[in-house]
């Protein structure tokens, strides 16, 4: 039987996650002092795509995650970094993610 109680609050974390993933992105795209075309073009993705991405508006899949990550001469772990009680809480829900599609 699924519990729909815990499924609710972990769709709302993940969103949480989500929105602070976006926000990472951007603050490291402008520390590296770069456009979202610029990164678009690094990362060979559409500028449309980053936007969507750093606005919250499209959650990116993993392999878009390493595209940038790749571009921006990143770790991925920097996107995920938050609070230190929740970090691993984050990276454990990240290696969940990855290892359904793996």
């Amino acid at each position: 039987m699924v519990d729909f109680i815990n499924y609710s609050e972990n769709m709302a974390d993940i969103e949480v996650q989500l929105r602070q993933v976006a926000v990472r992105l951007r603050e490291e795209r402008e520390k590296a002092r770069i456009s979202q075309m610029d990164l678009s073009f690094l990362a060979g993705l559409s500028q449309n795509q980053v936007n969507n991405i750093e606005t919250g508006k499209r959650a990116p899949n993993l392999y878009t995650i390493l595209k940038i990550c790749n571009a921006l001469h990143i770790s991925p772990a920097v996107l995920f970094n938050t609070a230190d009680g929740e970090r691993q809480k984050a990276r454990e829900t990240v290696i969940n993610l990855i290892s359904k599609y793996m």
